[in-house]
């Protein structure tokens, strides 16, 4: 038996409910809003095609409903409008925090908190800070759709399965994100001899396209949002691929969002890096060796999140 949580049923909280139950990932799935009837809609609707899934109770409920939770999921805060960015929101979603946080870890003490509202490292930072649950236990989804962004375009780049790209966003789920490219690595290869080694080189169009791969997976969600406005279907994935990977327990490498305590000269603000999920939540950072050049990129991206931080009222 598993239970996740998720507080939100806007877009976002409601399309990860529904990816759970069809996914089979969870056996019972609560789903809590402010607005208790637009939860009540939202489990109804996702629990009325439960006989075309694994079994699993998908229903609404308060505060009370997450006790014994495996997970929970925090998407409730103000969506981002075009133009906006992510550090836009800080404010408001702080304050939105503030007013969940002592009633959730209150009901599931021993859960694993995956935060995905935006600004989601600044929001993981406060979490961490207020909510008085060990770190191990809190993580953000971080740079893992960024990484999902640009594993994907590379795969379409170098005609490959997005499986046999081996390549990660560090730093900000935002604009000062980043791509450590000496530890990108295609089939096996470095990102800059696969082409040589590959039976259809001839076709694949990669010279060394760095800043414009980078400016593509940082104007994703901004593209989107302007197009349809909103994203929610593969940050949902996302953050129901990070459950599976907490559930399989076996230790899974994701770019998950987590406070930092020296690693890369970077300290107090969270952000992603490497890190090994399993049953326990935060296992650990992998210390990849980075270039000085993406270390200075690193500490770039912690200090304009400290910079937003500073101006806060947590």
């Amino acid at each position: 038996m598993s239970k996740i949580t998720v507080i939100g049923a806007g877009s976002v909280g409601a399309t990860i409910a529904n990816d759970l139950m069809v996914q089979g990932i969870a056996s019972e799935i609560v789903l809590i809003d402010i607005n208790q009837q637009k939860a009540f809609g939202e489990a109804l609707d996702i629990y009325q095609a439960a006989p075309f899934c694994s079994p699993a109770i998908v229903r609404c409920g308060d505060y009370p409903d997450a006790q014994d939770s495996d997970i929970v999921i925090i998407t409730s805060g103000v969506a981002r409008k075009p133009g906006q960015s992510r550090l836009d929101l800080a404010q408001t979603n702080v304050n939105i925090l503030k007013d969940i946080t002592p009633n959730i870890v209150k009901v599931a003490p021993k859960a694993v908190y995956i935060i995905v509202s935006n600004p989601v490292d600044v929001l993981t930072y406060v979490f961490s800070k207020i909510s008085g649950l060990p770190e191990h236990q809190i993580m953000g989804s971080g740079t893992i759709l960024d990484t999902s962004r640009l594993q994907s375009t590379l795969a379409k780049r170098f005609h490959i399965s997005p499986k046999n790209v081996h390549a990660h966003v560090y730093g900000e789920h935002g604009d000062t994100s980043f791509v450590p490219w000496s530890l990108v690595h295609i089939a096996n290869n470095h990102i800059d001899s696969y082409k040589a080694c590959a039976p259809d080189g001839d076709s694949i169009n990669w010279n060394q396209n760095y800043a414009e791969v980078e400016e593509f997976v940082r104007t994703s969600g901004a593209q989107v949002i302007k197009a349809k406005g909103a994203t929610f279907y593969a940050v949902a994935i996302s953050v129901c691929h990070i459950c599976k990977c907490i559930f399989n327990g076996a230790g899974t490498a994701l770019t998950v969002s987590t406070m930092m305590h020296g690693e890369y000269g970077v300290e107090d603000v969270a952000l992603s890096t490497l890190t090994i999920v399993d049953r326990t939540g935060v296992r650990g950072k992998i210390m990849n060796h980075l270039t000085d050049g993406e270390v200075d990129k690193l500490r770039a991206s912690a200090t304009k999140l400290k910079d937003t931080i500073s101006k806060l009222s947590i």
